[in-house]
């Protein structure tokens, strides 16, 4: 159990973070989300946080690097928490079965502010607590959660902060989030001073992208190029033809093929439809569409075509894939 220093009388008393863990969770989110509270304890020299980890039973978590952490507790009882946050990442399913949902149910009211990490979205929404609310999860499986949950504002945010909730992409963006937290209760000076402690040099903005630009990840200089690939990432469902593209980026088809061959040693339709393949894989696995209807969304005008095009690309069916990484469907309260 973490202790701290009690706050004296003329204190307010610290706010209490509940961390549940999910089996898988990301340690580096979770790290990011835990160490800017732990800084901001030391720099305002008093306890203005503290925080329990929490797991369904109250046993160990192994995170997906394959280290366990000690949980403080088990879920469930008549713990009071200011912010509780759901911690997961590639299998969010081992958090959400009854006993848990009617748990955050129980906080959220209560007053509890509910909030997530990585795909720790998947279970607050499985729950129905994100009904109404804008939020967000790592881009990786972004596409899938707007699909699974319509009922969800799903935006492409570095963190969203919508009235009692508060969600995340996960990685770095927890740090963001936390300091944004920081600052809204604490001031800027001390988040401030949080995020110099931290080596991390700018609070970014939510809505920042989650992803690079295309010029920087793929190392691009041509603003053309740059504006090429981003086009078709924007038109994975409604495919655009490659003049199209070309028009849209302002370089010609010869250029565009010629800058493709020297970065990717690909044609422009091959990385396109790789895009479109790789958004297809994300959505077998975090939803559970059927294959015709991802075939549509990811601009194939046939489920054969898709599947033989998936096979190739991935060294197995469409439904192959789906069995292997059963555990990632979208999570089904249990």
């Amino acid at each position: 159990m973490h202790t701290l220093t009690a706050p004296g009388p003329a204190e307010p008393r610290a706010e209490i973070f509940g961390f549940l863990l999910v089996p898988q969770f990301s340690m580096m989110a979770f790290v990011s989300a835990l160490e800017p509270l732990r800084v901001a304890n030391r720099l305002g020299q008093r306890a203005l946080y503290r925080w329990i980890i929490l797991s369904r039973d109250g046993g160990p978590v192994a995170a997906s690097n394959a280290l366990t952490l000690l949980a403080d507790r088990a879920i469930g009882g008549d713990h009071r928490y200011d912010r509780l946050v759901v911690v997961a990442s590639f299998a969010p399913e081992g958090g959400c079965d009854r006993r848990t949902a009617d748990w955050l149910k129980r906080l959220n009211g209560q007053g509890t502010a509910l909030g997530s990490i990585d795909t720790g979205s998947f279970v607050l929404a499985a729950a129905g607590l994100l009904d109404g609310f804008r939020a967000t999860t790592h881009w990786e499986s972004l596409a899938g959660f707007a699909e699974a949950y319509p009922r969800v504002d799903v935006g492409e945010a570095l963190f969203i902060i919508d009235r009692t909730r508060f969600t995340c992409a996960g990685g770095t963006a927890a740090l963001d989030m936390m300091l944004h937290l920081i600052r809204l209760h604490h001031g800027q000076q001390l988040a401030a001073a949080v995020s110099d402690q931290l080596i991390h040099a700018k609070i970014r903005d939510p809505q920042e992208r989650q992803r690079m630009e295309p010029d920087t990840r793929e190392g691009i200089t041509r603003p053309g190029f740059a504006r090429a690939i981003e086009l078709m990432e924007q038109h994975l469902e409604g495919v655009l033809g490659i003049d199209q593209v070309c028009a849209g980026a302002g370089i010609s088809r010869r250029q565009l093929e010629r800058l493709f061959q020297q970065h990717f040693r690909l044609s422009p339709q091959r990385y396109y439809l790789d895009l479109r393949l790789q958004r297809a894989r994300a959505l077998l696995h975090y939803t559970d569409m059927a294959v015709v209807d991802i075939a549509a969304a990811c601009g194939f005008g046939a489920a054969a075509h898709f599947s033989r095009a998936y096979r190739a690309w991935a060294g197995r069916p469409p439904s192959a894939e789906r069995a292997t990484r059963a555990k990632t469907l979208v999570p089904k309260l249990k």
